[in-house]
């Protein structure tokens, strides 16, 4: 049953889904971040929201990369803060660990967090074409979370765009 309650927990996550969709239009990875922080906010309160707890809790994790990718801090874009967000996220699977399920989003976001930190356009695509989103519907069905569904539906679409629009090969290029 619909409830107003579980419509408005959905519109939450619908404003991050539109969000995410911008951020692959962005040329410059580091708006691409920027707008991605955006999105992971709305995606961190709908997922609590809904009680998917690892999901939330990565998506906050999520907020401090893009922060870090996003910055003009050196040290926050260097290798070493990939590897201690990556740890991060194993921390956050083991305390919120509710079976093989918290391993999706966490995997997920272990990829984009790769992808994210090699500073290539097109690696970050690569990661989450064929990773991050792919994990994260899976999960998005399993918690209910019809806006995630639609995000990473969205999302995908969005970085076809991004390829079809700035071509593959000049995606290829190293943006620090």
């Amino acid at each position: 049953m619909l409830t107003t309650e579980y419509v408005l927990i959905q519109a939450v996550g619908i404003i991050g889904t539109v969000l995410f969709f911008f951020s692959f239009q962005c040329r410059k990875n580091r708006n691409l971040f920027r707008v991605q922080f955006l999105s992971y906010l709305f995606y961190t309160v709908h997922l609590l929201l809904l009680g998917a707890v690892t999901g939330g809790i990565s998506y906050l994790i999520n907020l401090f990369r893009s922060f870090c990718l996003g910055s003009r801090w050196e040290f926050a874009r260097r290798k070493e803060m990939c590897a201690v967000i990556c740890l991060m996220q194993v921390a956050a699977l083991f305390f919120t660990w509710s079976g093989w399920i918290s391993l999706l989003p966490v995997l997920a976001n272990i990829a984009s967090t790769i992808g994210g930190y090699t500073h290539n356009a097109r690696k970050i695509r690569i990661a989450g074409m064929m990773i991050n989103s792919p994990l994260w519907i899976i999960y998005d069905i399993i918690v209910g979370s019809w806006a995630g569904i639609l995000d990473e539906a969205v999302s995908e679409a969005s970085m076809i765009i991004s390829v079809v629009r700035y071509g593959w090969k000049n995606l290829d290029q190293d943006e620090e």
